[in-house]
């Protein structure tokens, strides 16, 4: 692998770097955890209607992810290509996050009209100040451990938001809402868009963009889709990518509904989640094998991890011991941080492969195969939940038929279980020895 010194970034740096993330995981993680929850059993809509706004939102994300990092390959400007974006989308995100928990006083018609506004507009506006974390990384350090660090370190902080997130978000609707879940909401998502602003604009006043080739920086759209054609090792990850956010969907918004319906107990939600602070330990331990082992066998082994996690899983649902349950999710979690800890640096890896080997330094089209991964993940992931739920005859807040219990078990069990079988199938294609010798026979 590559190695170049120069140009290591300082701690200051480094930190704001991987705040950015934490910064967006304070919206993101409500997003995809609560949001389909909140849409069906607090805002009022039917869990079919919930369904069609996510994929509604999902076919604007085909659209969006590639736009922006379009705009970002783009952009000709004094503070580089990725970095403004942070500085021009950072408020607009958060008022369209809080938005989006706004309960407006009219009928049906209109609270439905509400949510596909600001939903639609939430996540346009998350993808503008989420691919440029991707597509800067490349552009920090040209230092293979120092990318790998920065990588870890952007994770590690998106993780322990996560958790965060997952563990309090709950407690503080309690706290905000006295009762009242439409307040408690939307206190909580404001409180979060607050400090998602500062720290947004923390990373942009912070970072800087030092490595760029100005002769193939801004290359035409044709030639940057038919390199994209051949990046090979971008494609595979970027179909890893989808399927992996896929399942942490499906897994993070059926999670409420089990222990709400299944077990009849809501307020384990909280418990359960707080086992996912092991994903930290995951996201820890690529900085200890990767050099070893390489970032593909690294990632296959996360994916061995939480496949095995997902199988004690199902022996907790179905025996409804909590010390299974609560073990697997734990265990699963370790995996899921090794797979996600490495996203942005395998991205980083292809971005590299297309400057040296394909002659186009496009990040921002490269990086754009992230947010459409997560975007389309977690779409797809909330049609999936909220479409079964629907059909099996979902109720919000009564007991719910048997079909739909069914319904719940195979959204937190087996699907996401299948998922992880395609996963690995699909990283076996994954070249990477092929990746670096190309890359080092250019350099």
């Amino acid at each position: 692998m590559q190695q170049h010194t120069q140009w290591q970034t300082r701690w200051p740096e480094r930190i704001s770097y991987g705040l950015s993330d934490a910064a967006d995981n304070l919206v993101f993680q409500v997003m995809t955890t609560y949001l389909l929850f909140f849409y069906t059993d607090v805002y009022g809509l039917t869990a079919g209607d919930v369904a069609l706004l996510f994929v509604i939102a999902r076919i604007c994300d085909v659209i969006e992810s590639p736009l922006i990092g379009i705009m970002i390959d783009h952009t000709h400007s004094r503070f580089g290509k990725s970095r403004p974006f942070f500085l021009w989308y950072a408020l607009p995100y958060v008022v369209f996050a809080v938005l989006t928990f706004v309960t407006p006083p009219v009928g049906y018609g209109g609270k439905l009209a509400w949510a596909y506004v600001t939903y639609l507009g939430l996540g346009f506006l998350y993808t503008t100040v989420n691919l440029p974390i991707t597509s800067v990384l490349p552009t920090l350090s040209e230092n293979d451990q120092e990318l790998t660090l920065l990588g870890v370190i952007r994770q590690f902080f998106g993780s322990s938001v996560q958790i965060i997130v997952a563990v309090f978000t709950l407690p503080l609707v309690a706290f905000f809402g006295q009762g009242n879940e439409q307040r408690g909401f939307l206190g909580t998502i404001s409180l979060f868009a607050v400090i998602s602003l500062a720290l947004i604009l923390n990373t942009f006043f912070q970072i800087r963009e030092r490595f760029t080739q100005p002769e193939i920086a801004h290359q035409p759209l044709r030639k940057v889709l038919s390199a994209a054609r051949h990046n090979t090792p971008w494609i595979v990850l970027s179909l890893v990518i989808f399927c992996f956010w896929l399942v942490t969907a499906i897994k993070n918004q059926t999670t409420v509904y089990y222990f709400k319906y299944v077990l009849n107990n809501q307020n384990l939600v909280s418990w359960a989640n707080s086992f996912t602070f092991t994903s930290l330990i995951g996201v820890v331990s690529i900085m200890l094998i990767a050099g070893r082992w390489g970032n593909k066998r690294t990632m296959g082994t996360g994916m061995l991890i939480a496949l095995a996690g997902q199988l004690l899983l199902a022996g907790g649902v179905y025996t409804r011991w909590l010390p299974l349950l609560f073990t697997a999710i734990a265990v699963n979690s370790i995996g899921q941080g090794m797979i996600v800890g490495l996203v942005s640096i395998m991205i980083a890896d292809t971005i590299r492969y297309g400057i040296v080997v394909l002659g186009v330094q496009a990040e921002g089209i490269f990086a754009s195969a992230n947010d459409l991964g997560v975007n389309l993940g977690l779409g797809l992931g909330g049609l999936v939940t909220g479409g079964l739920l629907g059909l099996a005859g979902y109720v919000a807040n009564h007991a719910q038929n048997a079909a739909t219990l069914r319904m719940i078990d195979l959204n937190y069990v087996w699907i996401p279980l299948g998922l992880y079988l395609v996963m690995i199938g699909l990283l076996h294609f994954y070249d990477e020895q092929k990746l670096y010798a190309a890359i080092k026979s250019r350099v």
